[in-house]
């Protein structure tokens, strides 16, 4: 009996649960389509309501304009600009509902309406305001506002009944839901208290010989620990205590070493030192597979400068390759950055491991330390490292096992050369535990190469030869001697900026509208600084640095400029080996705090940027002066210039990315938004404008959705160009 219930029983629970999750999955269904039942409901009842409040708004502003035509009233324009803003917000609230994008054609048809009558009812006022009450009345008995308020109610009402039908259909829905749902319920219940009777023998029986295996185990685990405690302390105690006697035994012969003594003294405490050290390396290496097998190694976390651990790994060690007559060099890429954030006392570690066995087991030629910028991985910087040496080299078979625990090429190495072949395992483990890499490439008689490849964050607290300009008259001031700045810009707007600003600074500079005509000016002027713009046709600002650092190897600072602000952007142009980031729009003071970190001058006359007046401000709908009156400091004559620009560029911004558009050019949309908001940041519309235009750069495109962004971006647009014009004619 006990046989067949133990197949059984098993059988009756699978059979039950595949059944309980079956109904399952099917109430779940009913239930989820129960709730977004509900959902739809309310938001039927949300649109209506707002639909109904639209229209109660229209009536509303249409009755303040006539009742202020007809009484011939003092115009409130606070109470109808309040009456626009939520007629509008109204609007905004019907594309975010749920459910929106089925009826964007007609919210589409009503803003279209609201807008008109916006319009309509602004003329009526303007007209009183203007040329009095009987021209102002003519326009209200054309019937045209009338109109216009019955079209926003047709369409009102055909939104309203699109919404009224799938709420009916979602009520029904609903019930069938609900009560599927209720249904089904009741047949798990019973189901499960079935399966739940026919489990309860077999359970209590498992139950019973599964504790006795739990006794068992516990009492197995128990020993198998308290072995691996004994292990671990064992190893950790031996260590420290040998290791405290071996300090002193190395350090009191040091102290011998200053003694007068005779040679054959002297041959003796040599063999004392040479033993001592190759005993307190064993001791290190036995202490950190402790650590590491325990867990107790730790990586921290802390700025370093990269060079000097390599410096200070080559003071270490070149005494011994000075003793073998071998040749120690250090090579590095310029496009490093200087300051890392990571482990230096783990990559120290990795360093004088690689290195001495390099010098160990190589008798004669050279070993190479080489540093190579190898991009970026997450969001770090890759960092690569290559040991090689001119020694013995390693075969092929024995590659693989030299990174095992007390594994070494080759029996006879113990013997010449001793050591305990821990030395390269503790490296793997340690650049592992930094989340790097490392690989050995060597052939018998040439040499070996050890390449490793570890992730690093770059360190904002990079090294520069100036100090900021502060701005405060009692600091020194820094101003700029016979510079020249190569300004890589394709942008006519950013150019003109950067042109303002550098001839304030006394500086002289070169334009190059990308890559290409950079690299030519490059061979053919000498220039102290670059501002590179990353987005640039033909060769980008990327592609570009990497040309000027490893094809022309030349070490001059690059400044990358960018409309991008986004995470990992600072840490990708340095990778690429550009000095500093600045993003647009473009603030003087950080510019010129920047360019003097590399090219300044301390002197004690007050630079331009000091003497400055204020200038009264001017105040619009839609565009924002306060930036182009930061820059101009009173230049009107720039700002003339720069409104100029503005007027003729804007235009032919979105006339081009219509036509990109009509030619289903989708990368010359992209690249066209991403320069609009260059263009318009000299006016302060990014905020606004940025939204559609971020959708433009970066969404996936139909047709319905170009027009949805395109269509208020262009409105938008030409309200401030309108306001643009009014401020260009403000100058004559």
């Amino acid at each position: 009996m006990n046989r067949y219930l133990r197949y059984i029983i098993p059988v009756v629970f699978i059979i039950a649960v595949l059944l309980i999750v079956f109904l399952q999955f099917i109430s779940n269904r009913s239930i989820n389509r129960l709730v977004n039942g509900n959902e739809e409901m309310l938001n039927g009842f949300e649109i209506n309501n707002t639909l109904r409040n639209l229209q109660n708004g229209v009536l509303t502003m249409e009755s303040k304009v006539k009742g202020t035509v007809i009484r011939g009233a003092e115009i409130n324009d606070g109470h109808i600009a309040n009456e626009i803003s939520s007629l509008n917000k109204m609007l905004d609230s019907l594309y975010k509902m749920p459910g929106s994008n089925l009826i964007l054609p007609q919210l589409a048809m009503l803003r279209d309406l609201v807008n008109r009558k916006i319009n309509t009812d602004t003329q009526i006022l303007d007209t009183f305001r203007l040329s009095g009450k009987v021209f102002a009345e003519n326009i209200v008995k054309s019937n045209k506002d009338k109109q216009l308020t019955d079209s926003i109610r047709f369409v009102c009402n055909q939104i309203d009944g699109l919404h009224r039908n799938k709420v009916i259909a979602a009520m029904k829905e609903a019930d069938y839901n609900g009560l599927q749902a209720k249904t089904l319920g009741r047949i798990i219940a019973i189901i499960a208290i079935l399966a739940s009777l026919f489990t309860f023998t077999y359970i209590a029986f498992k139950v019973k010989e599964q504790q006795k295996l739990i006794d068992r185990l516990n009492i197995s685990e128990k020993k198998a620990n308290t072995a691996v405690k004994i292990k671990e302390n064992f190893l950790s105690n031996m260590s420290h205590e040998i290791r405290t006697p071996m300090n002193a035994i190395l350090g009191f012969t040091a102290l011998l070493y200053k003694k007068q003594m005779d040679e054959s003294s002297k041959e003796y405490l040599q063999a004392i030192k040479v033993s001592g050290d190759n005993l307190l390396t064993i001791i290190n290496d036995i202490l950190d597979l402790s650590k590491i097998e325990s867990g107790m190694m730790r990586i921290e976390k802390a700025p370093f400068k990269i060079r000097e651990v390599i410096n200070t790994i080559k003071d270490m060690l070149s005494n011994k390759a000075v003793e073998k007559n071998i040749s120690l060099q250090i090579k590095s890429d310029d496009n490093i950055p200087e300051i890392l954030e990571g482990d230096a006392v783990k990559l120290t570690q990795i360093l004088v491991n690689l290195v001495g066995n390099a010098i160990k087991f190589t008798s004669k030629g050279m070993v190479s330390v080489q540093l190579l910028n190898k991009g970026f991985q997450k969001h770090n910087f890759l960092l690569g490292i290559i040991v090689s040496d001119t020694g013995m080299g390693i075969e092929k078979m024995q590659q693989t096992q030299i990174f095992e625990r007390f594994q070494q090429a080759d029996d006879t190495i113990t013997r010449q050369y001793g050591g305990t072949g821990l030395g390269l395992s503790i490296v793997k483990d340690l650049v592992q535990l930094q989340n790097g890499t490392i690989n050995v490439e060597s052939e018998i008689g040439k040499g070996s190469s050890f390449i490793l490849s570890i992730p690093y964050t770059i360190s904002r607290m990079q090294t520069h030869t100036t100090a900021p300009f502060t701005g405060q008259t009692g600091n020194p001031f820094i101003i700029f001697e016979n510079k020249r700045i190569l300004i890589a810009e394709d942008n006519e707007i950013n150019q003109l900026l950067l042109k303002h600003l550098l001839k304030e600074w006394n500086l002289d500079y070169d334009i190059a509208l990308n890559g290409n005509e950079a690299i030519e000016l490059l061979t053919q002027k000498n220039f102290d600084l670059i501002l590179m713009d990353l987005q640039m046709p033909e060769m980008d600002g990327y592609t570009a640095t990497k040309h000027i650092r490893e094809v022309m190897h030349l070490k001059i600072p690059i400044i990358a400029i960018t409309a991008h602000a986004m995470a990992g952007e600072r840490e990708k142009c340095m990778g690429f080996g550009m000095n500093e980031y600045i993003s647009k729009p473009l603030r003087e003071t950080e510019l010129l705090n920047l360019i003097l970190y590399f090219i300044g001058k301390q002197t004690t006359e007050m630079p331009n940027v000091m003497k400055r007046n204020t200038i009264p401000q001017f105040s619009f709908a839609y565009i924002q002066l306060d930036y182009l009156k930061e820059l101009s400091q009173g230049n009107i004559a720039f700002e003339k210039e720069v409104t100029s620009q503005f007027i003729e560029a804007l235009p032919n911004a979105l006339s081009v990315i219509k036509s990109a558009w009509e030619c289903n050019n989708l990368e010359a949309i992209r690249q066209q938004a991403h320069n609009f908001k260059t263009t318009i940041s000299i006016f302060g519309l990014n905020e606004k404008l940025n939204p559609w235009l971020d959708y433009l750069e970066q969404g996936n495109l139909s047709q319905e959705l170009f027009t949805l962004y395109f269509n208020p971006l262009h409105e938008f647009c030409s309200k401030a160009l309108d306001e643009a014009r009014q401020f260009y004619q403000s100058f004559s």
